[in-house]
This record gives structure tokens, C-alpha cells and sequence, in this order.
């Protein structure tokens, strides 16, 4: 992959994407097509191929997706499954049809089984029955990994896939309703201190463990794939540690300077017990997260502060 190459990166104004092209601009790369969703609607087939028909991508990486949390997946389960599955498909098929080189399908770890062992290894996939609440959305995820190995298997294309934890970082979605875990405990911690609020509400019991990778890591790992893994087994990335929801939060409360009481809703949902991926693999080719937790969102707080990031 070359600085002159032309790189496609569907999703390209998301949290991912974003993170994506800044890392590739970094390292000198000049030739990168990002069209927004106005633009270039990838549910739309007949679009997606003329689309790919006149820009002919030399390298894809396939960073777009419908995403929320526990509240959205399960309220909007039509729009997770059939949105993402056109997605994926129309982007996959106009690759290949349009001879790109290479193309990289980024998943999710809610493709694993809800009581996977831990950490989980990448061959636990399709071992057990998936988390209800996100199980279209991990459906649609599955569906892009076997697409990939599919068509690599039958059309011989350079199509590899790889698994993300849990994300956050610049560009994340902090709506009150449909943003993940950290960028909900975020605001809500945030919005408390700004509002000399007593509480802050936390969904469930405080006792899910899950894993925080900085959406720069990710960049990282996905430009190491890209230049360094040519196989079909889709790769796991994340950090290899994990805290409890409760730490989760006490840590953010910290760094946001709040004091107040911190309340467990247990009417609410606690989703999967733990997610932790076996990173095993990805480390033995030469990459591991860099970013720490504390750091991580202690940088948050600094674009909160400096006005760089606006909740509202």
C-alpha cells in the first residue's frame, strides 16, 4: 500500500473511520476517498457500484456501520440488521467487482457468544448463543466476517477482517439515549459537575466487565493489518485488560472532579457479563493498544474543557 494509492474508507466521518484516515494522513498517505454518507448512501446498491465504477479504490477499508447501545440495538433491531447487512454486502461485492486490492471488514465483539470463555479467542465465534439484546447487529457483523472468508474462498480476493472492543475517543456519539457505556458515563459525569447535580444514574449493577480500546489504537492496528496480514482468520484487537462498570464509572467520576453519589439502576439491563478478547494473535505480528484508560479519557475531558468537544 502505497502514500499514492487510492484508499477508500466507507464511513469515513464516524468515530473509526475518522480516527482511520487522520493515522493514514499521518504516515503520508495523499490519496484517500472519503465520501459522506449524504453523499454516497452504501445501502443503496446500484449507487455503491457506479460509485466504485468511477473512483476504481485500489485499497478498502470498510469502517461504516448503523452503532448505539443497549437502547438502541434492541429498539431499532430491523434498521441494525438490515442496514449493516446491505452495508456490508454492497461495499464487499463492488470491491471485488471492481477489482480493489485489498479491502478490511471491521467487526464487533458483540459477535461472540454472550457466555463465551475468557478472554475470548477468535475461534469461539458461532459457539454459543449471542447477547439478545445487540443480536441482529452481531448478526449483520458475522455475516461481513463469513462474506470476507467467502469471497476470498471462492473469488480469491485479499479480504481479511478485524474484531474490535469496545471503542472510545474523538468523533464518539454522547447522545443521552443512544450512545455505549463510556461516552453515556462521560456526559452524565460531566453534565453533573457542570450542574452541581447530587447523582449520577448508572444502568445495571455495576458488575459487567468490558474492555476500552482509544479509537487511535484501533487506526493503528487497522494500517498494521493492512500493510503486514494477508490471511483469512479475522484478528481481535483490543487492549487485553478489563474493568467493571463500577470501575468504569469511579474512574470517570475522578477525572470529570465529581463527588456526588453514584446510583446503580438494577431495573436496567447489564448486557454481557464480560467481553475480554484474547489479543494474542494481533500482539504476535507486532502490535499492541498503547493508549491507557485513565489517559484515554483524561484526553476527553481536556476537548471538553478546551471546547474542542461539545456535548450539546
Amino acid at each position: 500500500m502505497n502514500s499514492t494509492d487510492s484508499i477508500y474508507i466507507a464511513g469515513s466521518n464516524g468515530m473509526v473511520g475518522s480516527a482511520i484516515a487522520r493515522r493514514l494522513r499521518a504516515l503520508g498517505y495523499q490519496n484517500l476517498l472519503t465520501p459522506s454518507s449524504k453523499e454516497l448512501d452504501l445501502r443503496n446498491q446500484q449507487d455503491v457500484f457506479a460509485w466504485f465504477d468511477q473512483h476504481r479504490p485500489a485499497y478498502v477499508i470498510l469502517a461504516a456501520a448503523k452503532v448505539g447501545g443497549i437502547l438502541a440495538n434492541n429498539t431499532y433491531r430491523a434498521e441494525f440488521l438490515y442496514d449493516n447487512l446491505a452495508i456490508e454486502m454492497n461495499v464487499i461485492e463492488a470491491a471485488r467487482r471492481y477489482e480493489s486490492q485489498k479491502l478490511l471488514f471491521l467487526g464487533s465483539s458483540c459477535i461472540y457468544p454472550k457466555l463465551a470463555p475468557q478472554p475470548i479467542k477468535e475461534e469461539y465465534l458461532l459457539t454459543g448463543a449471542l447477547e439478545p439484546t445487540n443480536e441482529p447487529y452481531a448478526i449483520a457483523k458475522i455475516t461481513g466476517i463469513k462474506l470476507a472468508e467467502a469471497y476470498r474462498d471462492q473469488y480469491g480476493c485479499n479480504f481479511i477482517s478485524a474484531m474490535p472492543t469496545n471503542l472510545y475517543g474523538p468523533n464518539d456519539n454522547y447522545h443521552p439515549e443512544n450512545s455505549h457505556v463510556l461516552p453515556a458515563l462521560i456526559r452524565k459525569c460531566y453534565t453533573a459537575v457542570k450542574q452541581g447535580l447530587p447523582a449520577v444514574t448508572v444502568w445495571g449493577t455495576g458488575t459487567p466487565m468490558r474492555e476500552f480500546l482509544h479509537v487511535d489504537d484501533l487506526a493503528d492496528a487497522c494500517v498494521h493489518m493492512m500493510l503486514h496480514y494477508n490471511e483469512r482468520d479475522f484478528l481481535n484487537v483490543g487492549t487485553g485488560s478489563d474493568v467493571t462498570i463500577r470501575e468504569l464509572v469511579e474512574l470517570v467520576a475522578d477525572i470529570a472532579g465529581f463527588r456526588g453519589e453514584l446510583v446503580f439502576d438494577t431495573s436496567k439491563p447489564d448486557g454481557t457479563p464480560r467481553k475480554l478478547l484474547d489479543v494474542s494473535r494481533i500482539q504476535s505480528l507486532g502490535w499492541e493498544a498503547r493508549v491507557s484508560l485513565r489517559d484515554g479519557i483524561q484526553g476527553i475531558f481536556d476537548d471538553l474543557e478546551a471546547g474542542r468537544l461539545v456535548l450539546d
